[in-house]
Order: C-alpha cells, then sequence, then structure tokens
C-alpha cells in the first residue's frame, strides 16, 4: 500500500467526518429556512466570504505558498522554513485584514446611499456581517497548509469538524433567539460562520507549536518571498478553483435575474451534496500531491514526480466514477432523505435532485482540476492553468446565460460539467506538453474499465430502487433510508468487484490491503 493511499487515505477519514458534519449542516439549514428567497440570500451572502476558503484554505494560498516552504526546508533549513512562514503569515495578516475592513465600509456605503429590494439588502446586511470570516479561514488556511507540509494530514482535517458543529450549533441555539421571523433569525446563522472561522484558525496551532512554530511579527514590505507567493497565489486563484468561481459566478447571476429568488438556494444543496465525494477525497488527494509533487520538483525527480501523478490520477478515478454513478442514479431518494422536512417541501425535491443528476457526470472532471492545477504549481507554473480557467469561466458563463432561462438550475448545472470537461481536457494537454514523457495510457485504460464497472453499478442501483419504492414508498423516514443505502450498498460492492475483475491496479491494492487487514 503507497504512502500516498495511507496519506490521503488517513486525512481522507477526517474530511469525511467533517464532510459528513458538513452534510448535517446543510441537513440542518434546509429544514429551517428551505429553498425560500431568504435562503438564496444567505447563500450568496455566504458564498463571497466562503470562496476565500476554497481558494486559500482548498487552493491558492497553500498551492503558492507550500512549494516555497518545502523549497526553504530542503534548500536552507529549518531556520529559514519558519522565518518564510512568518513572514507570509504577517503579510497575510495585512492584506486581508485591509480587504475585510475595505469591503465592509463599500457595502456599508452602498447599503446607506443605494435603493434595493428586500433580497438584496438582506443579501448584503448577512455579507457585511460574514465578510470577517475571509481574514480568519485565510490565516486557518495557511496555518493548514504548513502543518501538510510538515506531515500532519489527519489533524488539520479535523478543524473543519469544529467549523461545522459551530455552525450547526447556531442553527439549533442561536437563530431562535434572535428574532421571531425568518429575517431575523438568519443572522445567528451569519454569527455562527464567524465564530467557526476563529475556532478553525485557533485548532491549527496547537500541532504546528509541538512543530517548533512560534509566531513572530515580520515585516512583509519588500520582503521577496512575500512577492513570490503573491504573484503565484492571485493567478492561482483562478487556476485551482474554476469550479467554486463557476458556481459563484451563475449563482450571483440567477440571485439577480431569477424573480422567484430560489434557483440560488436549490442549486446550491445540489452542490453541497456533489461537494461530499468531492471533498472526501478529490481534495484530501490534492492536498497531500502539493507538498509531495513539490519536494520531487524541487530536488528534479522527474519521473517520480510523473509516476506519483498518474497514481494519484488512479485512485481519483476509482473514488469518483463510484460515486458519480450512484448520485445519478439515487438522486432523487437522496435528495428526499437528507433535506425534505419542515421548511424543505416535496415540491423542492425533483428541482434539487435533477441539478445533482446534471453535476454527477462532471464529479470526476472537477476533482481532477484540483489535482492537475497543483500539478502546474508544484513545477511554479501559475499561468497556464490561470489562462485555462478564465477562458472556461468564459464558457461557463456563455453556458449558464444560455441554458438557466429555460431549465433553471438545470441549466445551471450542465454548464459547470460542460466546462469542467473543457477545463480538463485543456489542463490534461498543457501538462502533456509541459512533461514530454508523461504516458497517460494506463490512466485511460484504468477510466474505460471503471467507467464499465461503475455504469453496471449505477443501473442496478436504480432498478433496486424502483423496486423497493414501488414496495415501501418514501413516507416515513424507514424506507427513505432503504431507498438509498440498500441499492448504494449493492452498487458499491458491484463496482468494486467488477474492478478486480477487470484487474484494474487500484482494486487489487485495496483488496489486497482488506484482506491483510482481515487476517489480522
Amino acid at each position: 500500500m503507497s504512502q500516498m493511499l495511507k496519506s490521503s487515505g488517513a486525512m481522507a477519514a477526517a474530511t469525511l467526518t467533517s464532510r459528513v458534519l458538513g452534510m448535517v449542516r446543510v441537513m440542518v439549514y434546509a429544514r429551517f429556512m428551505g429553498n425560500t428567497w431568504i435562503a438564496s440570500a444567505f447563500t450568496l451572502a455566504f458564498m463571497v466570504p466562503n470562496l476565500f476558503r476554497r481558494l486559500l484554505g482548498e487552493g491558492a494560498l497553500t498551492a503558492a505558498f507550500i512549494p516555497i516552504f518545502k523549497q526553504k526546508e530542503v534548500r536552507e533549513g529549518k531556520k529559514e522554513m519558519w522565518r518564510t512562514a512568518n513572514v507570509v503569515i504577517s503579510g497575510l495578516l495585512v492584506a486581508a485584514g485591509a480587504l475585510t475592513v475595505l469591503s465592509i465600509l463599500a457595502i456599508s456605503i452602498a447599503l446607506a446611499a443605494g435603493t434595493f429590494t428586500a433580497e438584496t439588502t438582506l443579501m448584503l446586511r448577512l455579507l457585511r456581517f460574514m465578510f470577517p470570516y475571509m481574514l480568519l479561514v485565510c490565516l486557518a488556511a495557511a496555518l493548514i497548509g504548513m502543518a501538510n507540509a510538515r506531515g500532519h494530514f489527519f489533524v488539520p482535517a479535523l478543524g473543519s469538524v469544529l467549523l461545522n458543529v459551530i455552525m450547526i450549533a447556531s442553527v439549533l441555539l442561536l437563530a431562535p433567539r434572535i428574532g421571531i421571523k425568518l429575517e431575523q433569525q438568519i443572522f445567528g446563522l451569519a454569527i455562527g460562520v464567524v465564530l467557526a472561522g476563529a475556532a478553525q484558525a485557533v485548532f491549527q496551532v496547537p500541532s504546528l507549536y509541538q512543530e517548533g512554530f512560534r509566531f513572530q511579527w515580520v515585516s512583509p514590505w519588500h520582503d521577496p518571498t512575500v512577492r513570490a507567493v503573491i504573484r503565484k497565489m492571485i493567478p492561482g486563484s483562478i487556476g485551482v478553483a474554476a469550479f467554486q468561481i463557476n458556481v459563484l459566478v451563475t449563482q450571483g447571476f440567477s440571485f439577480f435575474f431569477d424573480e422567484s429568488k430560489t434557483i440560488t438556494a436549490t442549486f446550491d444543496y445540489a452542490v453541497r451534496l456533489m461537494e461530499l465525494p468531492q471533498g472526501m477525497f478529490g481534495i484530501s488527494l490534492a492536498t497531500f500531491l502539493l507538498p509531495t509533487l513539490s519536494a520531487l520538483a524541487a530536488e528534479k525527480k522527474f519521473p517520480e514526480f510523473r509516476n506519483t501523478l498518474k497514481q494519484g490520477l488512479n485512485y481519483l478515478a476509482f473514488a469518483n466514477l463510484i460515486a458519480a454513478a450512484v448520485s445519478l442514479a439515487l438522486a432523487e431518494p437522496i435528495v428526499r432523505m437528507l433535506f425534505e422536512y419542515r421548511s424543505f417541501h416535496a415540491e423542492a425535491t425533483p428541482r434539487v435532485a435533477l441539478a445533482l443528476a446534471c453535476l454527477a457526470p462532471g464529479l470526476l472532471m472537477f476533482s481532477m482540476n484540483n489535482i492537475l492545477a497543483r500539478a502546474f504549481f508544484a513545477l511554479n507554473d501559475i499561468k497556464t492553468p490561470m489562462k485555462i480557467s478564465i477562458a472556461c469561466l468564459a464558457i461557463n458563463l456563455c453556458f449558464a446565460l444560455w441554458l438557466v432561462h429555460p431549465y433553471r438550475e438545470a441549466g445551471l448545472a450542465v454548464a459547470n460539467t460542460l466546462s469542467a470537461v473543457i477545463n480538463t481536457a485543456l489542463l490534461f494537454y498543457a501538462l502533456r506538453k509541459k512533461l514530454t514523457h508523461l504516458d497517460l495510457t494506463g490512466f485511460i485504460q484504468t477510466v474505460g474499465r471503471l467507467l464499465g464497472a461503475a455504469a453496471v453499478a449505477g443501473a442496478a442501483a436504480f432498478a433496486l430502487y424502483h423496486c423497493w419504492d414501488g414496495k415501501f414508498g418514501h413516507a416515513t423516514l424507514g424506507p427513505r433510508i432503504g431507498a438509498v443505502f440498500l441499492p448504494g450498498t449493492l452498487a458499491g460492492l458491484i463496482y468494486f468487484a467488477l474492478a478486480v475483475w477487470a484487474r484494474v491496479p487500484v482494486a487489487k491494492e485495496m483488496s489486497a490491503l482488506l484482506t491483510k487487514r482481515l487476517r489480522r
């Protein structure tokens, strides 16, 4: 069993806990505010500072900083490595703090001087309240990146568990005490967001302290390391988070041009469901690969670099294709089981399910974009993924403008999926030109075998669900759970058995690990 699978698997366990709690949070949110216009206002307001978490915590800051951090350790020793960490954190606090203050001031001026609809006014007020979350997650992202570079993956990933616990508590304990109407109670959720960001940053300190890190203010002005990070981070923020930027652009468009103001919340629930498998393994694997690939690139070990990248892509395809098949086959029962209670009414279920089914075929592409972009970053190439992502953002916007009016949230999902496919194809093409000996024949063969196994498994899950639903219905919780877990389990077993039978290397490796552990 490779170190990659062990490390990313350990992190995936922590990330799975976090993502499951994140799904519980989304379920609590759904029951609390449904897919109403208030939910859309909160969703869009939260997406703006939360985008920085995705860009920085899962993207640009770590992608720009970790290669430099690792190079300092390899070439100049730990003392210079920690100095580099301190100067970057000092610069981050200055830049993020200034951006937070200026954004809050600009929103306040706009609210005082402008005349907006009730929906837009509530969205701006929530955004102003939650914007400090951006500063806190920027700090947490830097600390998590440092911990990952020092070989700590499990404990830093648990910080998101704490974040979700606090957000859930804000709905159950704080929001009911804020006011009577939902428009008032929604600010309890905003308070929870800020508190959760602070807790996640503080949670990272103990493991770094044990490694020897001590924060000291180091002036970031005119520091070459800070300039290098900024040069990489700004274009890298576009290159590594195309999916999240696509979602924000299309969500903002739908909020301002949709008269019902419900597309934003409806589409967001589908995105959250898709992010569960993407985050559990895709983000975990990408987070592990960045420092690993950076170290190999720093030591000029390019054959090992290529093999590590291809191995990571094989693991990713194995995990993501079955998740995509199950999400496509069981979209409606999944949404019904998780969300259809209290304020989330039955008529919203097919809308969210259709959006989820339209996103599912792009799951592997969404995850691969993260890994391929990080391969470029490890090679100190920021511009290539940035240029590709800018082009795909324009393509996504064109698709969204074309599809949102006739197909609403399903149109947004199709737009995101199509642009992700194009993004992946362009990244592959550019990377093969950069790494001239990158042979993807084995990976393509693996994906072909896994696609066949996933299609059979998905068809079996779809058939079993309809048999179950015809016999037991879905009026109560028990049948709803059975409608998801029985077909899903069957699909997983069929997929794994077919992958082993087809001699897929990842499946054989996992089978050997399971056999070894069962013998113990």
